[in-house]
């Protein structure tokens, strides 16, 4: 009986546990929806493939005057690009279409152009599948992830994905171009996070704006995102964390989450509430800055930036105007044609330049001469006698000779230093940096009566009258000249 009684448990417990191993299989795979060798997607129909719950796809979305390729959340209306194939080439028209071809690869086609590889895999795929982690998986025939794109981050880390030492995210060019843009945030071999602008001619510190402090640490450090918005960092062993960037949200709401470098080069947590709402917007939940001008660079070339409230405003240096407006990443150009250096036997260069003050603004220091100087006039005659100076910075009696572009600027209330700009004698700035036009248009100049030309009308009215009078009364040539000189005469 006692066997028995034993026998009937053993067997219960068995089919109890067959039973969660099967309900934890088929979890697993409601959770992943494969994609097999042969499928396709175009733009216009049968454009991506979706996660099991149709929270994220993978396939074509608009862009510009195209289409691009890359995950993105299709459960909410407000368009959100994960990650990017590619990002720097330029969109596909509505005839393209990308394959998982029978041989293992992945591939972009386009009528007339050459078919384009969305990775580089070592190996061929034997099926892929669209997670509902936001990660994009190659498989081979042993079940074994090949590629993800979770490895190759494009500006966004999701929940799970880790940014290796060694690793990069880059801000898109716009908000509507998911390009390259003009900000990086490193994940350096030496345990640094750390902000540069693209533009920066080195990665060192000088040009950095944001770091996280942990270059102690050394080596093979990495970022996580939590699936309850925690973001923090880890040491080379992946046990310690060195680094708690943002806390974990204290909410009882069901959220997800996305880390992703701005285009206006400010990393943030964004969280999103998991309704049936698709109307439902991401919001911040925290910031790697609240100055919006930190990021250097964010006025382009000749350009600086101040900041107005809450927001970050660009404008130009004195005689100068932005190359796009829409887009201050361009920076500024002269609005004067620079003349030729005339300085001959001490001859000023003031005949064709004069220099205008940019107060309390601050700039990369590349400057070619510095001087000792007691005064902003001195250093100003200093720049105007220089064929080289287009620019000078002056601060503590120091006049620093610059050429130009500028780069880095922002106005800084706390600093005394004053940026002076060679402009064109014509020219008249205003005190913010932005050209002045008159609102008045020039008066035309008044009409001088020209003599040289009354004589010759005058003349040419006698020769007519003399014609006529000889065809009409058949007076004598002799005659009529002698009335008409007596009348001018």
């Amino acid at each position: 009986m006692a066997i028995a009684t034993t026998l009937i448990f053993f067997l219960v417990i068995l089919s109890a546990s067959l039973h969660l191993h099967t309900n934890t299989v088929q979890a697993q795979q409601r959770r992943q929806s494969n994609i097999t060798l042969g499928s396709t997607l175009t733009p216009t129909t049968n454009s991506s493939w979706l996660s099991v719950s149709g929270l994220y796809a993978f396939g074509f979305y608009p862009e510009g005057n195209g289409y691009a390729v890359g995950v993105f959340l299709a459960g909410i209306l407000e368009k959100t690009v994960v990650w990017t194939a590619n990002r720097d080439n330029a969109p596909v028209p509505s005839n393209a279409t990308l394959v998982l071809t029978s041989d293992g690869r992945l591939v972009l086609q386009q009528p007339q152009s050459q078919d384009t590889d969305i990775e580089n895999l070592t190996q061929p795929a034997s099926y892929a599948s669209m997670l509902d982690s936001g990660n994009f998986v190659l498989y081979n025939s042993d079940h074994n992830i090949i590629w993800q794109s979770f490895d190759h981050p494009t500006d966004t880390i999701l929940p799970g994905q880790i940014l290796l030492a060694g690793h990069e995210l880059f801000s898109r060019a716009s908000e509507t171009n998911y390009s390259t843009g003009i900000f990086r945030l490193s994940m350096q071999q030496d345990g640094h996070l750390v902000q540069y602008p693209v533009s920066a001619p080195s990665y060192t510190a000088p040009y950095s704006y944001w770091a996280s402090g942990t270059n102690m640490y050394g080596d093979n450090c990495s970022l996580h995102l939590d699936g309850d918005g925690h973001l923090y960092m880890l040491n080379a062993t992946g046990t310690t964390n060195i680094k708690n960037l943002s806390d974990a949200e204290p909410t009882k709401e069901e959220k997800m989450y996305r880390m992703t470098i701005d285009v206006d080069g400010i990393f943030r947590v964004y969280s999103l509430r998991r309704t049936l709402d698709p109307k439902e917007k991401w919001s911040i939940w925290w910031n790697s800055s609240f100055d919006k001008c930190d990021p250097k660079g964010l006025c382009g070339l000749n350009g600086f930036c101040i900041s107005n409230d809450t927001e970050a405003e660009c404008r130009c240096l004195p005689g100068f105007v932005s190359v796009d407006p829409s887009s201050w990443a361009f920076g500024c150009v002269r609005n004067f044609i620079a003349e030729s250096c005339k300085i001959k036997n001490g001859d000023s260069n003031t005949k064709y330049y004069k220099m205008s003050s940019l107060e309390n603004t601050i700039w990369e220091d590349d400057s070619y001469s510095v001087l000792q100087l007691s005064s902003r006039k001195e250093c100003e005659d200093a720049c105007l006698q220089d064929c080289n100076c287009e620019a000078a910075l002056f601060k503590d009696q120091q006049c620093k000779k610059q050429r130009l572009p500028l780069r880095f600027g922002r106005r800084l209330l706390s600093d005394s230093n004053v940026a002076l700009i060679k402009v064109g004698e014509s020219f008249s700035p205003n005190t913010e940096g932005v050209p002045t036009r008159s609102d008045n248009p020039p008066k035309k100049p008044k009409k001088e009566l020209r003599l040289d030309i009354l004589i010759i009308g005058v003349s040419l009215l006698v020769f007519s009258l003399m014609m006529l009078a000889i065809s009409v009364f058949d007076v004598s040539t002799e005659k009529v000249a002698c009335c008409i000189a007596a009348y001018v005469f």
